[in-house]
């Protein structure tokens, strides 16, 4: 199973390098480009016309990626241990759920020339569907230890606290999907942000997934010290489906990168955003994942805040919101507000994993 993580790294990063141009011919040729809105800083408007829902690319690669390190692994051999599992089907299914939501929207603003895409409704009716299908689903499919992909307890590190029943998990569940979904969609409004801090929050779970299953409670008899291990469906797996991402988001931000060929869309940051609270609940580190993505809570509460203060005060806190562009506004290049953001994800992901890991050496 481990080389699995290697080869879903290597070969998504592998694929989007090579398929993102081909992708960037063909949105360019339909004439698929992004429109910029006129409110924005004046700088982006030479960003017109860039070919746009290039999150086509790091989906079909991650999916890929996926599956071809099974197959050359070896998982149709029934001796090899290296199959597909629940939870790994599960967070790709809703990546793809929420892309395809994304697409849609992305899909009518380029056709329709509708620079709102899907109206609220529809698109909120299209995340809540995914959002449900899969939280239901997570509470199925028990393993020999009784195991479901998801919990109905909430979790930090690990499990905690009491159970809060499916309804709630459900409501949870779709409150967290929603918000990444929407903290990834806000981040992504330069060239190469939202990618850059996605390949960082992946990288940290493809880690999880590995510590987890070192220290997982199935391999108790083996373990020095059984009271810290972590009950977890699939954690190699959700190692795997994090390494597919993280090299997938890498070869992408090759072409996303100032002066970006392509933009991820909304097709891109659905999905990244509900890949990402996929994760957070497989592997039971839901309240952390504000911490390993604390840049796009960050970017989140400045809108929240901008609005608030306006609809309360009139006066507005940042020159124009999400935070990305009140700094672009104040003279920062993009370039340095890209990577000094991209400097914020990474002490957030520092931080994050080394809470994980002082939970666990607190329990020893």
């Amino acid at each position: 199973m481990m080389k699995q993580i290697l080869f879903a790294g290597v070969i998504g990063l592998f694929l989007t390098l090579v398929g993102t141009p081909l992708l960037i011919k063909l949105l360019a040729r339909k004439g698929y480009g992004q429109y910029i809105r006129d409110d924005g800083p004046r700088e982006h408007a030479s960003k017109r016309g860039t070919p746009t829902m290039g999150g086509i690319a790091f989906i079909l690669a991650t999916v890929a990626a996926y599956f071809l390190a099974k197959v050359i692994t070896g998982y149709l051999d029934p001796d090899v241990d290296a199959a597909p599992t629940f939870s790994g089907l599960l967070v790709l299914g809703l990546m793809v759920g929420m892309g395809l939501v994304g697409f849609l929207d992305d899909y009518i603003k380029i056709v329709k020339r509708r620079s709102l895409g899907l109206r609220a409704k529809a698109k909120m009716a299209g995340q809540l569907i995914v959002g449900i299908g899969f939280a239901v689903l997570s509470l199925q499919f028990a393993d020999n230890r009784g195991n479901t992909p998801a919990s109905t307890k909430l979790s930090f590190i690990t499990d905690f606290g009491w159970t809060i029943g499916p309804v709630l998990f459900v409501v949870w569940a779709l409150f967290m999907i929603l918000a990444m979904s929407n903290g990834v969609n806000l981040t992504d409004g330069l060239d190469g942000l939202a990618t850059g801090a996605s390949v960082l929050v992946f990288g940290a779970y493809t880690f999880i997934g590995v510590w987890q299953f070192q220290e997982s409670c199935a391999n108790a008899q083996t373990l020095t010290n059984p009271g810290a291990c972590y009950e977890v469906r699939d954690p190699l797996d959700l190692a795997v489906v994090a390494s597919a991402l993280m090299g997938a988001c890498l070869g992408f931000l090759w072409w996303n990168t100032s002066p970006a060929k392509i933009f991820m869309g909304d097709t891109g940051s659905l999905a990244l955003g509900g890949v990402l609270a996929g994760l957070a609940i497989c592997s039971r580190t839901e309240l952390l994942l504000a911490i390993l993505g604390g840049l796009f809570v960050l970017i989140t509460m400045s809108v929240v805040i901008q609005v608030g203060s306006f609809r309360l005060t009139g006066k507005r806190v940042f020159r124009m919101a999400p935070l990305q562009h009140h700094f672009e506004l104040k003279g920062w290049s993009e370039v340095l507000v890209v990577v000094r953001f991209w400097i914020i994800q990474g002490i957030c992901v520092i931080v994050g994993l080394g809470l994980f890991y002082a939970g666990w050496a607190a329990d020893k």
